[in-house]
């Protein structure tokens, strides 16, 4: 790719807020890989994690995305995990105090992150990076002199704060250190660019380009991501609210559960979480709306570019095909997992033991709309004790064969 389709791709997905700080943001980093041409150097771009919980998500993975496609391109990438910032714990996207993490939980967490970020970055072209190799060493003098770049005021206008303080809960200091923490990060890397989500838009243009620039480099160029909604295409990705679409899942699985967001989020997930270029998706999106494309087939090939950049093609496109017989076709996928009856035990009972609902309630709820099947009919009755063998379905993808 030229210099201008390079910016294109690496923007697309992109949200400020804003149309002119997108617009300032992508003439910045125009300029940047000018300059790097010129230099013969490629860019330096890093995004950070901090390892807060050990699995990860399909949200988690846009940044890594991004990282992918600066790659791509020949740049070079650095991710770094937050051992040091983990401690404090990002307050951008909370509306309460994060607890705070011992330096063994998060390392625990740490040493699955970069096993995960594998499965889309190239391990050969990836600095790990762990931000305590700097942050540890700053002192007292040199935190003060940091700190001095911002103002109280800053800080409270940010909306999870001023929430918070409106609502006369606590905002402990060291919350604030987090963004200084960030910043330094920015510098001690000399970013060219830093990616992040929309949530990081003031720890990374407010904290990481005034440090830098304070310190007498260039500052980093932005490139904030959209937020990736969940599977019910509305509200933000969360294992809490059970939106997700885990990483460390099977390529069967995954497909299914890309094929559940409805027709209006195929955009973000193509945008965020696929490797096709700005062309590529246009061409799809045309196809959809003028009608020689069907929906369905536009988010076959969603869920087969998701499941491929994580899995082989070769397992993408069985996934493919297990779907649209078992789906599409209403057949049965011939290889389940078998489990054993229990005499005398109810379907309720039964479907908590195999894990299939998280309670009891959870598992009324399931039967009473229809959503267990047995042999191909619905049971109806959460208190109805199943005595003969056959195949249990579950929900839309969940199969066992049950055996005496």
């Amino acid at each position: 790719m030229n210099i201008d389709e390079q910016v294109e791709y690496f923007m697309q997905g992109t949200e400020y807020g804003d149309e002119n700080l997108k617009k300032t943001m992508a003439a910045e980093l125009r300029e940047r890989l000018v300059l790097c041409q010129k230099e013969g150097r490629p860019l330096r771009v890093y995004c950070g994690f901090d390892p807060r919980k050990a699995d990860l998500h399909l949200g988690h993975t846009v940044p890594m995305r991004k990282l992918k496609q600066f790659q791509e391109m020949g740049h070079e990438v650095s991710f770094v995990i937050g051992n040091y910032t983990s401690l404090i714990g990002d307050p951008s996207d909370k509306d309460v105090l994060r607890p705070q993490l011992t330096p063994e939980e998060v390392q625990t967490n740490a040493e699955t992150y970069a096993e995960q970020a594998f499965r889309i970055l190239d391990p050969a072209k990836t600095k790990i990076r762990y931000n305590a190799e700097w942050l540890s060493g700053l002192t007292f003098a040199e935190l003060i002199k940091l700190a001095s770049n911002f103002t109280i005021q800053q800080f409270l206008t940010r909306e999870n704060f001023k929430l918070r303080w409106d609502k006369g809960d606590a905002v402990y200091l060291h919350e604030t250190f987090y963004s200084i923490m960030q910043g330094y990060d920015a510098y001690s890397l000399r970013a060219d660019v830093q990616v992040g989500g929309s949530d990081q838009l003031f720890n990374i243009m407010t904290a990481g380009r005034k440090i830098m620039t304070s310190m007498g480099v260039l500052p980093n160029i932005a490139v904030i991501l959209s937020i990736l909604p969940g599977t019910d295409g509305v509200v933000k990705m969360s294992k809490s609210l059970g939106n997700h679409i885990p990483i460390n899942t099977d390529a069967n699985d995954m497909f299914g559960k890309v094929m559940s967001i409805p027709d209006f989020a195929m955009g973000s997930y193509f945008r965020l979480v696929t490797p096709l270029t700005p062309p590529e998706i246009a061409a799809i999106e045309t196809g959809v709306k003028e009608g020689t494309l069907h929906p369905r087939d536009a988010k076959m090939k969603l869920a087969n570019a998701i499941v491929g950049a994580f899995y082989s093609q070769a397992e993408a496109d069985t996934a493919q095909q297990l779907f649209i017989e078992t789906f599409s076709k209403g057949a049965i996928p011939e290889d389940i997992p078998a489990c054993k009856l229990v005499a005398g035990q109810s379907i309720v009972d039964l479907l908590v033991d195999l894990g299939l609902a998280k309670s009891k309630s959870d598992a009324r709820r399931l039967v009473d709309q229809k959503g267990v099947k047995f042999e191909g009919e619905a049971v109806d009755s959460p208190s109805a004790v199943l005595e003969k063998e056959g195949v249990l379905q579950v929900g839309k993808r969940h199969f066992l064969k049950l055996v005496k």
